[in-house]
């Protein structure tokens, strides 16, 4: 069954966590943006088509393209997934299509390419924006007519393989600079999840820490029960340039060094950020830390963005990536006043 999303008045669909696929209940977090794309998930695999994922390096893309094989038909056939920015230039199409004996010097035998070893279910190009142009020619070829040639083979070999891509980079702003081929970004992009990086998700940064604190108690031995108030506010006022995965490596590291139960501001080492710049009151619970910390995040990046813009909400909440309707909501919670930002004269 689809899912069934709500559309408020001029904003995108937002889907309710309650709606998705209960197969998808290690997904963390309840963002709409997030949200949104992980319901997409079951619809995209009961499909066969290509899948693009779009997204900053550590949002998850390759968690987002497993989910995508083993909820599809195909979770019984092989998951074969490849970094294209790892794969020698000269050695791709030998790395992808296999080869035979004498193809060349190193070929003392045939050797099957990914493409054979994922026969019936799905190959993850993880950074295909850095496969080179001959490369990307050659993928072209195969993703068109489903056939492949060994390197100096004779005879055209045939692949039934779901091919799931995956670009940190704007595949557009490579396709403008000559870089990408436009044709390759036509195939690739059929059905597309763009993954939120973590900056825009920043309710979820609590209930993603906790989640990796249960699993790295389990894994390591510890017993940490949470975090502090002031360690929430640490990481909310963090840029996560490395998105989830960067976190996932904060809260291990802590995890591991914490002194005490509870996670503090000073076992975070986050090079970057700033410490929290206030104690909280005496015996305040966790979730109204976590809601002031959220307020004063949103006060301080609205600001920003209407000093940056001149005042100009149209242009601010095309920034915030929000309708204008809904940051000037925004705006009203927090009694900003637009006027306050414009120059005068």
């Amino acid at each position: 069954m689809n899912p069934s999303p709500e559309r408020p008045e001029g904003g995108q669909p937002v889907v309710q966590a309650a709606s998705i696929d209960v197969r998808l209940h290690h997904f963390v977090g309840s963002n709409a943006a997030f949200l949104n794309q992980v319901a997409r998930l079951t619809t995209f695999a009961a499909c066969d088509a290509g899948v693009l994922l779009l997204g900053e390096t550590g949002t998850g893309k390759e968690v987002f393209a497993q989910a995508l094989h083993y909820l599809s038909q195909r979770s019984a056939r092989p998951w074969v997934a490849v970094n294209c920015g790892a794969l020698h230039s000269e050695l791709i199409e030998s790395e992808l299509f296999g080869h035979v004996r004498g193809a060349f010097t190193t070929a003392h035998a045939n050797r099957n390419g990914l493409v054979r070893e994922a026969e019936g279910g799905s190959l993850f190009l993880d950074d295909v924006d850095c496969l080179p142009l001959t490369a990307q020619v050659k993928l072209l070829r195969f993703l068109q007519e489903r056939e492949y040639r060994p390197v100096g083979a004779n005879q055209l070999q045939r692949a039934d393989v779901r091919v799931i891509a995956a670009s940190s980079r704007p595949l557009a702003q490579l396709v403008a600079r000559n870089e990408f081929r436009q044709d390759l970004l036509f195939r690739l992009n059929v059905l597309t999840l763009e993954l939120p990086p973590l900056r825009e998700r920043l309710d979820d940064v609590a209930a993603l820490a906790e989640h990796f604190i249960a699993r790295f108690n389990q894994r390591h031995g510890r017993a940490i029960t949470g975090l502090a108030p002031a360690a929430l506010q640490r990481l909310l006022a963090h840029p996560w340039a490395g998105n989830v995965r960067e976190l996932q490596h904060a809260v291990e590291r802590a995890v591991l060094l914490a002194c005490g139960p509870l996670l503090q501001d000073s076992d975070f080492d986050l090079p970057g950020s700033v410490a929290a710049p206030a104690a909280s009151p005496a015996g305040e619970s966790f979730r109204a830390a976590k809601a002031r910390v959220v307020r004063g995040f949103e006060r301080s990046y609205i600001e920003q963005l209407l000093a940056h813009c001149a005042g100009n909400v149209t242009h601010a909440a095309q920034q915030a990536g929000k309708n204008r309707r809904a940051f000037f909501e925004l705006m009203r919670k927090h009694r900003i006043a637009a006027a306050s930002f414009r120059s005068e004269g």
